[in-house]
């Protein structure tokens, strides 16, 4: 049954870019917000990716990938901050 728009609250989940080892990346990895409420910043969502990655390797049968790393999804990369294309 479908929700009643306006139902999910907004804020719920954080998204991640992650980017694996290997140079692989994945999208839009989302994290429940109530877990980024710390003074750790973001670090409590590595440990989350990490838990979610070691379950979907268990069902898949294949190791999980070790994350390099991780940053909110639409954040700017710091390579790309005032750099210029003149």
């Amino acid at each position: 049954m479908a929700k009643k728009p306006g139902t999910n609250l907004k804020n719920e989940f954080v998204f991640f870019d992650v980017t694996y080892e290997d140079g692989s990346q994945r999208s839009n990895r989302r994290v429940p917000a109530e877990l980024l409420d710390s003074l750790e910043k973001d670090e409590p969502a590595r440990g989350f990716l990490i838990e979610q990655d070691r379950e979907i390797a268990e069902k898949s049968g294949r190791p999980p990938l070790p994350i390099k790393a991780i940053r909110r999804a639409g954040a700017k990369n710091r390579e790309s901050r005032g750099a210029r294309t003149d």
